[in-house]
């Protein structure tokens, strides 16, 4: 059998156990169909809480995260000072730290204005449909 014969037989198997596995997916609430509508549900008070979360770990993060900083620094110099290699280590491990609270800052701090931004846009879009569909059936009553 050639290359591109078993490749094609390949995708064909791997295509047929997607499809299977697609059509025995429950359509029970909770079960990945949603009760069978293809609407999506966005729950505002979900998603504000999680945005409200993320935000009060930011700012929790902003203190809590540099807490050791200072005083691990000193350490680090004192020890260095001292001629421990143990010092340039520890001054490394801050930098490393900090370096890391920086990255879960910005990442908490994406999720809650992503969240905000959906939700906000999410409500423009609504009032927008629905002013649409108003229009549209006030057409239909003026003709």
């Amino acid at each position: 059998m050639s290359f591109d014969e078993e490749w094609s037989a390949a995708r064909a198997t791997a295509a047929a156990n997607v499809s299977m596995r697609l059509n025995q997916v429950p359509v029970e609430p909770g079960g990945g169909g949603g009760g069978g509508g293809g609407d999506l549900d966005l729950n505002q008070d979900h998603i504000g809480a999680i945005g409200s979360e993320a935000y009060k770990l930011h700012t929790r993060l902003l203190t809590d995260g540099k807490h050791a900083s200072t005083s691990t620094t000193e350490a680090a110099g004192a020890l260095t000072k001292e001629g421990f290699a143990s010092g340039a280590a520890l001054l490394k491990a801050n930098t490393t730290w900090e370096s890391q609270v920086k990255t879960l800052l910005a990442a908490c701090a994406n999720i809650s204005n992503g969240l905000n931004y959906s939700l906000s846009s999410h409500a423009k879009d609504e009032q927008q449909l629905h002013a649409d569909f108003t229009t549209s059936a006030l057409d239909t009553y003026l003709k």
